[in-house]
Formats: structure tokens, C-alpha cells, sequence
């Protein structure tokens, strides 16, 4: 299958001396370098390096059980030990 790429010189030019040098066709070459480039970047490797991690928020004063809080309340807890962790920031 033929595909058409802009690639930089340089680039290029390091492609067709490893073609020279191993005394090989220049698409041979570049078959084998993206051969190589996929086989070392497989998804499962770019999937686990952008996971994202969401923090867990714990909270001091336990819920209720069988209740859910309102987003209110959730807000306003979260203000609050804000306030705490800012106080305690400041002390040391």
C-alpha cells in the first residue's frame, strides 16, 4: 500500500543512510522504524500514562446512614475542614 508522509529533512536523510549503509530499499528501512516505533508505543502503555487519579476526599464528620448528602452540605463540610487544613498550614 502506498502512502505519501511530510517528514522532516533530516529525518529523511538519517532514513536513507541506514538504507545505504544496510544496503537496503529505503521503504524497508522506514517499514521497519514504524514497525518498531508502534510495537514499542502499544495503547496499552499510552492508556496506563494518562490515567487520571482523582483524589479520595474523606471526610471527619461521618454520614448518616441511608442518607445522601445534598450538595449544599457536601459544600459546606468541605469548607469547612478547608478551613481546618488552612489553620493547621498556617500553625507549623
Amino acid at each position: 500500500m502506498k502512502a505519501t508522509f511530510d517528514l522532516p529533512a533530516e529525518l529523511v536523510r538519517a532514513l536513507k543512510l541506514r538504507a545505504v549503509r544496510e544496503d537496503r530499499k529505503l521503504k524497508d528501512v522506514a517499514a521497519e522504524v514504524v514497525r518498531r516505533g508502534l510495537a514499542a508505543g502499544t495503547p496499552q502503555n499510552v492508556a496506563a500514562t494518562r490515567r487520571v487519579r482523582l483524589p479520595l476526599v474523606q471526610c471527619k464528620t461521618p454520614a448518616e446512614p441511608d442518607t445522601e448528602p445534598t450538595p449544599d452540605q457536601l459544600a459546606e463540610t468541605l469548607l469547612q475542614e478547608e478551613a481546618e487544613w488552612s489553620h493547621e498550614a498556617a500553625r507549623r
